[in-house]
């Protein structure tokens, strides 16, 4: 079995497909092996000139995303934000989980966008890309200024996170629900801790994610689930366990998306699989490109979240038995833009 390092869901930095040179470490002549250090997470400020972006795709259920931060420290091996991380010079494997990139204006860039003349507060959604609630945000609080901002001006805003710690604003999301100004999703795609601490190493367990979405649900902030990425061979047996779980705790709503390996993270997944799961790593390679034409990424929209053919089928046909029979999905939830004010400042200044 290949070494495998604990606590990081990539093994290794892949290649920036952006840079011409790469840098690495290799044995010197003469040395067989020596102790590696302990891979550090360090965080870089940066000061972006936007942070609110529409989303074009038609198939992500969401029409704008802000994200705080760039990259994520959960580590989470499948993570389809990896590619974007070469954007900033970075790898998408261990940098991506790393060095993370704090978008220290991001609060003021959000109320600048949604102060602009022609914003008619379509619902903005937090973790888009990377999440919102990872463990920096502990100490920047960039996502729960936001949330102020978003409460003071009735902007609608939903969530997605794999953390707890978005407990830690539910005083302002209370405020929110009360307007119907927020939904929140909790990312579960297993309840097998092994399987977590694999595949989302730096994540909150899936029991401290079902008392959260537990928390949530009392205090009257609705909640619902992605049960994401599905990965056959590895984790779809789990679908009704998961739909069960999350229905008991205060669920009313579930989602789920079939992983997809596209860009540099296939050969991070495929590494990843050899070094976890060596005795079933072709057979899930296998499964996950039977869901997408034979390949492990599919781009086509309508086909590339949901998959294709028989094992997508049968996972989605398990999907939707399972969530009619545990209650979930039974309504629409639509979020108000009635409570939407801009800025007294803002108004002021339209005035010029």
């Amino acid at each position: 079995m290949k070494q495998y390092t604990k606590g990081r869901g990539a093994q290794y930095n892949s290649q920036n497909r952006f840079l011409a040179n790469q840098y690495g470490q290799h044995h010197a002549e003469g040395i067989d092996e020596w102790e590696e250090e302990a891979i550090r997470t360090f965080q870089t400020t940066v000061y972006p000139k936007t942070l609110v972006n529409k989303v074009d795709s038609p198939d992500v259920g969401m029409a704008y995303s802000a994200n705080p931060y760039q990259g994520c420290e959960h580590g989470c091996i499948y993570c389809y934000a990896r590619n974007s991380h070469q954007y900033w010079g970075y790898s998408a494997g261990v940098d991506f989980e790393s060095k993370i990139l704090v978008k220290e204006n991001a609060p003021a860039l959000f109320k600048e966008f949604i102060n602009k003349k022609n914003w008619n507060a379509d619902t903005i959604s937090l973790s888009g890309n990377t999440d919102c609630y990872q463990p920096l945000e502990r100490k920047y609080q960039l996502t729960r200024q936001i949330l102020q901002i978003a409460l003071e001006q009735g902007q609608p805003i939903g969530i997605i996170t794999k953390n707890s710690l978005i407990k830690r604003d539910i005083d302002i999301l209370q405020d929110m629900a009360k307007k119907q100004l927020c939904v929140v999703y909790l990312s579960i795609n297993s309840l097998t801790e092994a399987t977590r601490q694999k595949l989302e190493p730096r994540t909150a367990t899936s029991r401290e994610r079902l008392r959260t979405l537990e928390a949530l649900n009392s205090c009257g902030i609705p909640t619902g689930i992605m049960c994401a990425p599905i990965i056959p061979g590895l984790t779809d047996h789990e679908i009704p366990a998961v739909l069960q779980a999350a229905s008991d705790h205060g669920a009313r709503w579930a989602g789920y998306t079939i992983v997809r390996l596209n860009g540099e993270i296939s050969a991070l997944f495929k590494d990843w699989l050899e070094k976890t799961y060596p005795d079933r790593a072709e057979k899930i390679l296998h499964q996950i490109a039977s869901c997408h034409s034979g390949q492990l990424n599919n781009s086509t929209f309508g086909e590339r979240m949901r998959g294709a053919g028989n094992i997508a089928q049968i996972i989605n046909d398990n999907f939707k038995l399972h969530a009619r029979k545990y209650g979930l999905n039974q309504e629409i939830h639509t979020l108000s833009k009635s409570h939407f004010r801009r800025s007294a400042s803002s108004d002021q200044l339209q005035l010029f």
